[in-house]
């Protein structure tokens, strides 16, 4: 990694930035990012660095990552249940996914944080108006006004107490017993009962009954176990918004080494990760975790020397790689970089987005995803790297635990029509509670099949 005496959080502004707001009034951004510097760590070294630790552990194969959230957070859907509901269905996901790999999940939240978003314009033209695109609540406003399109720099500092309420709250759920793994069972029970489809996984709902029980009966239960009945959480975000990132970097005081305290993850995204580019000059230098987002654009050669520009000192933990292929594509793009991973000696965490590249506009001009698109690129990815010799390590997953209806599919049908029931997103379609506990048991099948021996990726019956 870049040395502390080579790198400052301001390199970045010596290199091409791309995806970064015009602010009109660069003495009003100068101040907010003055008073950025000044505000509390969102986050703290010693957890970024306790998180790095447990993605060394999937890296090695012996755990998983559960990657999920909101698309782009909302300064106007900012609501303690809403935080709650998706929370809830991160640890019923992963209490399923932890039986279906036998295996920890190591749990990160793409929330606290992800307020910013790149889009392939830098305009967005309505009834022959053409003003700035929608970059997220903490650059712009979403209404197509000329007023709310205009980047205004204090949006950061919103952005940053409403992380910091967000994260009160997450870490109250996480240690206050709202975690409790009979809570989070109970609550799968009850979605196996209800789903359409539940005969197809109220059987493994019985298996990890049967397991609380015995555990149970020999005096291990969330009353003697505080791992039972607490969880460790992180948050994550797009490292995209660079004078925010900036203005929270700080040394830390008991080991040295700069951290980005506004995230315990951060992740460079497809469109920024130009290795002489200012997003990758940003990352090299910061210890978080970083994740790398990979699609159908990347090189061997282009991953290759990212991994060493981010990683030189091949530091387990250090890189997660997002694959965002699209189905089609996943069985062509993706060996090519598992083999040049495997050349260059990196120890990665390899994870599956299957969201970004599935995205489709339908009939009705809703832009969505099709549930079982976004199956069929996990299963294409698990069935990839199994061939490689290598650990399908995680799921990264754009998701609500709010009803919507913006992506089609799934066992309670949602079909084009429906989709302007509850379209509630501000960018992205995301997966509702439901489809995404559905997909936690089909991607539970296939880590069993995987610990069985290596046998066929395939969904259960």
């Amino acid at each position: 990694m870049t040395t502390q005496q080579q790198w400052r959080p301001s390199d970045w502004r010596a290199h091409t930035a791309g995806q970064q707001p015009a602010y009109p009034d660069p003495a009003a951004l100068a101040a907010t990012e003055e008073t950025l510097r000044a505000l509390p760590p969102l986050v703290f070294a010693g957890e970024a660095r306790q998180l790095k630790r447990a993605l060394a552990g999937v890296a090695a194969g012996d755990a998983f990552v559960l990657q999920g959230g909101d698309c782009a957070e909302s300064f106007a859907e900012f609501d303690a249940n809403l935080i709650r509901d998706t929370f809830r269905v991160l640890l019923q996901m992963a209490a399923v996914l932890t039986w279906g790999g036998q295996l920890p999940v190591v749990k990160i939240g793409r929330m606290a944080g992800q307020f910013a978003k790149p889009r392939s314009s830098d305009t967005e033209t309505q009834n022959d108006e053409t003003l700035a695109s929608y970059r997220g609540d903490s650059i712009n406003g979403i209404d197509f006004t000329a007023a709310e399109r205009a980047p205004q720099p204090e949006r950061m500092l919103q952005a940053y107490h409403q992380s910091a309420a967000t994260l009160n709250l997450l870490r109250a759920f996480a240690q206050g017993g709202f975690a409790d793994l009979k809570k989070v069972h109970e609550w799968n029970r009850q979605f196996a009962r209800t789903s359409p489809q539940g005969q197809r996984y109220e059987k493994l709902a019985r298996h990890i009954d049967e397991a609380i029980g015995f555990m149970r009966a020999i005096g291990v239960d969330s009353a003697t176990h505080r791992e039972l009945r607490e969880t460790d959480f992180y948050t994550s975000h797009e490292a995209l918004l660079l004078p925010y990132e900036e203005a929270l970097t700080r040394t830390d005081s008991t080991r040295g080494g700069w951290y980005d305290v506004s995230a315990h993850f951060l992740w460079v995204g497809d469109r920024t990760r130009d290795p002489d580019g200012a997003h990758v000059r940003f990352l090299s230098g910061i210890e978080n975790p970083i994740g790398i987002k990979c699609g159908p654009s990347m090189s061997p050669d282009d991953l290759a020397r990212l991994l060493d520009i981010l990683d030189p000192a091949r530091d387990p933990g250090r890189i997660t790689l997002i694959t965002r292929f699209g189905a089609d594509n996943v069985a062509a793009k993706l060996p090519p970089l598992a083999r040049a991973v495997r050349d260059s000696g990196h120890p990665v965490v390899w994870s599956s987005d299957p969201m970004h590249g599935n995205t489709t506009k339908a009939a009705n001009g809703y832009k969505t995803r099709s549930f079982e698109r976004i199956v069929a690129e996990i299963r294409a990815f698990f069935e990839v790297l199994q061939s490689e010799d290598m650990h399908p390590g995680g799921l990264h997953l754009e998701m609500t635990g709010k009803d919507v209806t913006e992506c089609t599919g799934g066992a309670r049908e949602v079909s084009e029509e429906m989709l302007a029931d509850r379209y509630h997103t501000h960018c992205d379609p995301r997966l509702n509670a439901n489809q995404a506990l559905e997909l936690a048991f089909l991607a539970a099948d296939f880590l069993r099949h995987k610990r069985n021996a290596g046998g066929e990726v395939r969904a259960a019956n």
